[in-house]
Parts: structure tokens; sequence; C-alpha cells
């Protein structure tokens, strides 16, 4: 009879590939992530029956985490700049506090190991948020590019901002605003 699946295990795993994936990339090995995890390597495969299972998981998991950081407190009812703001504020802050998530996303987040299933829910998740960078930027100077690259502009921003702020947290007010400033100019023109 199979042992019953211990949640704690699983979390256990899921952030011990987060730590392998953020330093190592997607070379980390599945015996590095189990010791990472205190389990065998076998134990690893009870819960994700794959490397590539692994860390589609793992890309599902950190989105849906980030998610629920950005929308936590959503505006729906402010105006587009505040929504704007709200979110942007939300990435820097989740992004900030969890280097290594930040940089395990960047890392799975360019992987051929992730599925265009899985590409699509984690973007399906950010429904509300990307109709409102959309509406940003549809007069913008983006206006005829794909949301994707829009998305990735705001990323490449956001990213030197993160950056910024680790290297000088007393500073963090000041760059996250000007951070935003130059991706509110990027993307809306204004």
């Amino acid at each position: 009879m199979a042992r019953p699946r211990s949640e704690d295990k699983r979390n256990a795993i899921l952030s011990a590939a987060t730590k392998a994936v953020a330093t190592l990339g997607v070379e980390a090995t599945t015996a590095k992530i189990a010791k990472g995890a205190g389990v065998a390597e076998g134990t690893l495969f009870t819960y994700f029956d794959s490397k590539d299972v692994l860390f589609n998981e793992l890309y599902l998991d950190l989105k849906h985490d980030l998610r629920g950081e950005m929308t936590r407190g959503y505006p729906a009812a402010g105006s587009v700049v505040e929504r704007g703001r709200h979110v942007w504020d939300r990435y820097i802050d989740w992004g900030v506090a969890y280097p290594f998530k930040r940089k395990a996303m960047s890392q799975l987040s360019i992987s051929e190991r992730i599925t265009e299933h899985s590409r699509d829910a984690g973007m399906a998740a950010f429904g509300e948020i990307n109709a409102m960078v959309h509406q940003i930027s549809s007069n913008g100077p983006l206006k005829d590019q794909s949301p994707l690259f829009v998305a990735a502009m705001m990323n490449a921003i956001a990213e030197a901002t993160m950056e910024f702020i680790e290297r000088e947290p007393k500073q963090a007010k000041r760059y996250k605003a000007a951070g935003f400033q130059a991706f509110w100019s990027a993307v809306a023109g204004v």
C-alpha cells in the first residue's frame, strides 16, 4: 500500500526546486533538489512524475503566488493609473521579498521545459491584470505590439528596478516610483 503524500513534503520539494532553479537554472538536478528538500530522490518522483512535471508545477505555483500578491487589495474600481501603480508596486515588493522565486520564475519562463499548456494557464491567471495592461497600452507607443512583448517590457523595467532596490534598499521608494514612471511612459506614452 502506497504511503499518503504529505503536503509539507511537496512544499519542501517546491521550495528546494525554487532555490535550485534560481541558482543553477533548469540544469539543476533532481538529486540536488531532493537534497535541498531533505528527501530521498525517489521520494521526489512520488510527488512529481518527472523533472519536467516538477518544473511545470513549480512554474504554475510561482505564477499563482505572484498573482495572489498582485491582486491583493486590487483597486478594481480605481483609475487605470491607480490600478497600474498597484500592480507595479505589488510586483516589485514580491520580487524584492522573494528573490529566489523571482529568479526561478525568470529561468522557467524562458525554458523549453515549460509546456504551452502551463504557459497558457500561467497567463490566464493574470486575466484582469493583462486586460488592464492592454487598456494602458492601447493608445501608447506599444499599441501594435503583442501582449507578450508589452509584458516583457514591463518585466525588464521591473527587473532593473528590483536590482537597484536590492543594491540600495534605502532608496526603494524612489526606485519604485521611477521604475513605474519609466514603465508608464514606455507603455502609455505619457
